[in-house]
């Protein structure tokens, strides 16, 4: 690991874990996806929480190892160059940038929407207001990640705590209301009058049994996008403590605790009124229940929870797309200028102000795009991002049982977490992004067309196709970067021991003619 000039042994594991846990923002996440849960699963939806966890957990298996022996803030970057070539590590790389700047457009929108439906539900429906606010939200975000680390962490800290509060306190509620006689509620949907009636938790809850496998795969599908995020944690690693270790450890951890959020959270929000009422109202399920479950002023908090879920998602996703742009630079695979470092701040700059540039430009064209013409290509950036997230994700199990497959056989803890949990991690997530661009490839998925093709597909592929013209464009500038061979498996080290650190990148090199 070459020094790049951040602030290194700045953050402890508390801190870490916390942009961890705050980069999936488990409020807006659940907000956005619980009712596409009921939907496929009805009362098993704690289950599919459960099930969704699996992959991402050995995903985090496989950062965990990797960053042992490669503890790099490009992460997949880095590490799918060593297994791979630059080539793979650069597109790997690519698919991270990608991925956060897909989804920062709705995140900064959903802050400025919450933020305005604190004050006035009518006015959160002004697209020119939110966005205007949504732009305010992304330049807030980039100016602290400039800043300083220890400034993102500490607001992390505020935003994240706010959120896990109000979500335990409405989960405590909604149980508690389900108990006894329990709760009822008369709405409208869709012009018929129904009531909807609380249900008694159960354990069977979290059980396979009655669930047909298509709801599973649904599960796993929505995996991609509410568990998403944890990784951020590992991208600051080389302004961590103990750099090898304690990044891994918090990616592990935060999965873990997301876990336990999403559980005990969708119990609440499944037994309150059922999973009916969860279902039919799906845009803004947590908003529905709140204001069944908790008095007025509550009310207020939830909304709270959801906008600082989004915000504090806003600024961490900032974080893993700036470390990799600079990583890319400081390797010599990118401009070198994305490299550059804030010498008072220790923070990299140009390129904070690159991506919250191309942030803004990227949110102001969706919405353009959405609000003139019947493609609501705002909405079909959210689906898409789950593609470039599997790419990357993806490429990151395989990394580690390319890289580490010397090591593979050597014992049986090393056959299970580098092999077996990285392999099926990476298979499932393969999986979920040919599902997706199979299933998109028609206007029937939802969100109109672009060019006679599904929007969430043009959205999806255009931006990861776009990192291959890229990428060779680098691979004629900067040759000396390509140049750079995987690491031989006979010199990398095993995972398992003490001295994992490999040789730094690049030391491997093949003649250039």
């Amino acid at each position: 690991m070459a020094d790049k000039g951040l602030k290194g042994g700045t953050l402890g594991l508390v801190a870490v874990i916390v942009i961890g846990v705050a980069s999936t923002a488990p409020g807006y996440s659940l907000a956005a996806s619980i009712g596409l849960v009921t939907g496929e699963a009805g009362v098993k939806a704690p289950f599919i929480m459960l099930a969704a966890f699996v992959p991402m957990a050995c995903i985090a298996a496989s950062f965990y190892y990797l960053n042992k022996a490669d503890p790099d803030c490009g992460t997949n970057f880095t590490w799918g160059v060593r297994a791979f070539g630059p080539k793979a590590g650069w597109i790997a790389g690519w698919g991270c940038i990608v991925a956060d700047l897909v989804i920062m457009p709705n995140l900064a929108g959903v802050s400025g929407q919450y933020l305005v439906l604190l004050f006035n539900e009518t006015a959160a429906n002004n697209i020119y207001l939110t966005t205007f606010i949504g732009i305010l939200f992304i330049i807030a975000m980039t100016w602290i990640c400039w800043k300083g680390i220890e400034l993102s962490a500490r607001s992390q800290v505020l935003l994240l705590g706010t959120e896990l509060v109000v979500l335990a306190v409405f989960a405590v509620i909604a149980i508690a209301k389900s108990f006894g006689n329990g709760t009822s509620h008369t709405a409208l949907v869709d012009g018929v009058t129904k009531t909807y009636h609380s249900v008694k938790p159960s354990l069977s809850w979290i059980s396979p049994s009655g669930l047909s496998s298509s709801a599973v795969i649904a599960g796993l599908v929505v995996a991609v996008f509410i568990y998403w995020g944890w990784d951020t944690c590992v991208s600051v690693n080389e302004e961590a403590k103990d750099s090898s270790k304690t990044p891994g450890r918090a990616a592990v951890l935060s999965t873990v605790i997301l876990l336990a959020i999403y559980l005990i959270t969708s119990f609440g929000a499944v037994s309150l009124l059922g999973p009916d009422f969860v279902t039919d109202n799906a845009g803004d399920a947590f908003y529905q229940l709140g204001k069944v479950a908790l008095p007025t002023t509550m009310v207020k908090l939830l909304l709270i929870a959801v906008l600082t879920s989004a915000a504090a998602s806003c600024q961490t996703t900032i974080l893993p797309a700036t470390r990799t742009m600079l990583s890319m630079g400081s390797h010599g695979g990118a401009p070198k200028k994305l490299a550059h470092i804030d010498p008072k701040r220790l923070t990299p700059d140009y390129s904070s102000y690159l991506f919250g540039g191309v942030s803004i430009a990227w949110y102001l064209l969706l919405v353009t795009v959405s609000h003139n013409t019947s493609t609501d290509a705002y909405s079909a950036s959210i689906a898409a991002v789950g593609m470039a997230i599997a790419v990357y994700y993806g490429l990151s199990g395989v990394s580690c049982i390319v890289y580490f497959r010397r090591h593979l056989f050597s014992s049986a803890k090393n056959f299970l977490l580098i092999g077996v949990l990285p392999g099926f991690g990476g298979i499932v997530l393969i999986y979920v992004f040919c599902k997706t661009v199979w299933d998109s490839r028609h206007a029937a998925y939802g969100y109109g067309t672009l060019f006679g093709v599904g929007t969430v597909l043009v959205i999806g592929t255009l931006l990861l196709a776009l990192g291959i013209p890229l990428m060779l464009v680098c691979s004629r500038k900067y040759p000396t970067f390509f140049g750079f061979r995987p690491d031989p498996p006979d010199l990398v080290k095993d995972p398992s021991g003490e001295d994992t650190l490999a040789a730094p990148l690049g030391t491997y090199r093949r003649e250039i003619n």
